[in-house]
């Protein structure tokens, strides 16, 4: 995957990051654990800066961070209400739960953002509850591009120390994001056995 990630920068530069990681966002699967690297390894052979690294890398992943936003918006909390109460027991949530995090949304939105754009596997993610239970646009917008540029600079700084070794910042990321995956998987198989589908 990584050779036609190297390919686009090159010919591409601070464009070909943005939209590099403006994918990542709307597809996960093309991960921005390369794409950063690789513009660190141009930063450190001076074919490009640190700062148009981080500004593009971090403005094409809140592009996708706010088309998701809207997105949620769009679908609505009322709207959910109906998918919850048919499917609740698969998402091991019941409407009353939906309107509780709504509440605690209210509280701690902003941090809830900030910090989920700094984990990996799920950063991608966290656009849809923060659409859908309400938040307040600029405070998403602030909390989002503070976390994503935040997770943009550190990759890029791992590209230039690391220069070309790949391996490397896999075996530093790579065990976080199977541990999270774990966990989710974890933590859901026991909510689907304890839940017992109240309204």
């Amino acid at each position: 995957m990584g050779d036609w990630i190297v390919r686009l920068i090159e010919q591409s530069g601070y464009l070909g990051i943005g939209f590099l990681m403006f994918l990542e966002t709307l597809f996960p699967p093309i991960p921005s654990e390369v794409i950063m690297p690789v513009a660190g390894i141009a930063v450190e052979r001076g074919q490009l800066s640190l700062a148009g690294v981080i500004a593009s890398g971090t403005a094409g992943a809140m592009l996708g961070n706010i088309i998701w936003y809207l997105a949620a918006r769009a679908l609505g909390h009322d709207r959910l209400e109906p998918f919850v109460r048919r499917f609740g027991k698969w998402l091991t949530i019941s409407w009353r739960d939906v309107q509780r995090a709504h509440d605690w949304f209210d509280r701690h939105g902003i941090a809830f953002v900030l910090t989920g754009r700094l984990v990996p596997t799920v950063r991608s993610l966290v656009s849809i509850p923060a659409g859908l239970l309400d938040m307040r646009f600029r405070n998403f917008v602030i909390a989002s591009t503070i976390g994503t540029a935040v997770w943009t600079t550190f990759l890029t700084l791992l590209g230039v120390k690391l220069k070309e070794q790949f391996a490397a910042i896999d075996q530093i990321i790579g065990p976080i994001s199977t541990a999270i995956l774990v966990l989710i998987a974890s933590v859901y198989v026991v909510r689907l056995a304890r839940h017992k589908g109240q309204d």
